[in-house]
């Protein structure tokens, strides 16, 4: 690219040190916008990390899920029990 654009700018009766600073200005700017790019991309490196990271999480939720289920069928059975407790009691008081 560098060098179309110096024939370019040549074939139109641009000097030659002129050519070549305009060609090294357009060169250094879109180093520049490479750069702020590059800090907002993602490598394979990074969605790697990410992805253990994530699989880490998964299985830790997974396990955090067990336990409020345990916790709910604990009490879901509890008051259940109670329920039926509640009941009988109030059957022979009912009598």
């Amino acid at each position: 690219m560098e060098l179309e654009i110096y024939t370019a700018f040549r074939k139109v009766g641009i000097e030659d040190k002129e050519a070549r600073a305009v060609v090294v200005s357009i060169n250094k700017e879109i180093d520049r916008r490479y750069a702020l790019y590059v800090q907002q991309l993602a490598t394979r490196g990074d969605v790697e990390v990410v992805r253990k990271e994530v699989g880490e999480l998964k299985g830790e939720l997974r396990a955090e899920v067990a336990k409020a289920q345990a916790e709910i069928i604990k009490w879901c059975m509890g008051s259940i029990f109670a329920a039926v407790g509640l009941f009988v009691a109030l059957s022979k008081f009912a009598n």
